[in-house]
């Protein structure tokens, strides 16, 4: 039997990925880089679609590859309402909420449009796989101090499930039968609790939970919070800014590259060290709060995203959390990979897709 061919795309804020697979294997791949001055023509983020659709037709031709011997495209999924983790195939209210920015915009709302454009031309099947907006919490991991402001689940959902599965396939089980705390280190940080196929806790790694990143705020003491959001100082957008994508390393060194960051504070930079610590640290106290609700059930602490690549860092967490459970490193992130698995379980039988409601 022919393994089928997918066409994967995973649109981000200045550039679009693109994969073709057949099956599990990787036939192609490729970056189309956007420049600022390009995307500062249209006015919201769907407007971008003719756009870098051309520019994915432009990529098929180079390829000589006729997009009907797709089987299926996959996009990234974007701020959908929330929704169980799974492949969704493309539904025309998918579509609408995608557009309208249900959530909020962001250029993997783009995902899901770009797939189903492509796929009615090549009559195959449109779908997005594990989109942020993952939501599996339990009923007590929902409450969070106030009934007004209920805890959301928003984290790298994607990456997250993928290193799952493989960490269940590796230890020759099911990803439904494994406990494990996953941990992806990257721009924003998220720490979810997986207990047989379900994200049952997680930090929100995108409006203010958990620890500090290269780029985010993390938690913060609620009062003093709220007293300078009030204080006239700062307009909305910029409290956003400041909580989003100025805080956290980048809000005390100015700059939030985290190979300059480890290399000053081995080089005996007392300041960048004690920053390059405190988010270690508060990824270890993560990892422990998780841990305690899994209570002996936990068998792994894995750890991925692009910080893993760092020794220093993954030794300074190890430090700290290896009683736990065995700490198991999985660098860097697989989106293009896990995109084309989602779809292929689906395409093969493994599982159903699921219908977006």
């Amino acid at each position: 039997m022919t393994e089928p061919k997918i066409l994967v795309i995973n649109p981000g804020s200045t550039s679009t990925k693109l994969a073709l697979f057949q099956g599990l294997e990787e036939l192609s791949a490729s970056t189309i880089n956007h420049e600022q001055q390009e995307l500062e023509k249209f006015a919201a983020i769907s407007d971008q679609l003719d756009f870098r659709l051309d520019l994915i037709e432009d990529f098929l031709d180079e390829q000589d590859f006729a997009s009907r011997e797709l089987s299926a495209v996959v996009g990234r999924g974007g701020l959908l309402k929330p929704i169980p983790g799974g492949t969704y195939e493309v539904n025309d209210e998918m579509l609408t909420d995608l557009k309208e920015g249900l959530q909020g915009e962001h250029a993997s709302n783009l995902g899901g449009q770009l797939a189903r454009a492509l796929a009615e031309k090549a009559e195959a099947r449109a779908f997005i796989v594990d989109p942020v907006v993952v939501d599996e919490l339990t009923p007590l991991a929902r409450l969070s101090g106030h009934p007004d402001l209920p805890r959301r689940s928003i984290f790298h959902a994607l990456n997250q499930k993928a290193v799952a599965r493989r960490y269940a396939r590796e230890s020759g089980r099911d990803y439904q039968e494994v406990e494990v705390i996953v941990t992806h280190l990257g721009g924003g940080i998220s720490c979810g609790l997986h207990r047989q196929g379900r994200v049952i806790d997680v930090n929100n790694a995108l409006s203010g939970e958990g620890p500090y990143s290269p780029n985010r705020t993390g938690g913060l003491p609620t009062l003093d919070l709220a007293e300078l959001c009030l204080s006239g100082k700062y307009s909305a957008a910029e409290m956003k800014e400041k909580l989003l994508n100025s805080g956290g390393v980048a809000g005390y060194l100015g700059t939030n590259n985290m190979i300059e960051v480890e290399e000053k504070a081995r080089a005996g930079n007392e300041e960048y060290d004690k920053i390059f610590r405190g988010m270690a640290y508060q990824v270890s106290k993560e990892i422990g709060s998780l841990a305690a609700v899994s209570a002996d059930k936990l068998e792994a602490i894995l750890l991925t995203g692009g910080i893993a690549h760092s020794r220093y860092f993954v030794r300074l967490i190890r430090e700290r959390v290896e009683f736990l459970a065995p700490v198991k490193i999985y660098p860097g992130e697989e989106e293009m990979q896990a995109l084309a698995a989602g779809v292929h379980r689906v395409l093969t039988g493994q599982e159903e897709a699921r219908e977006y409601n």
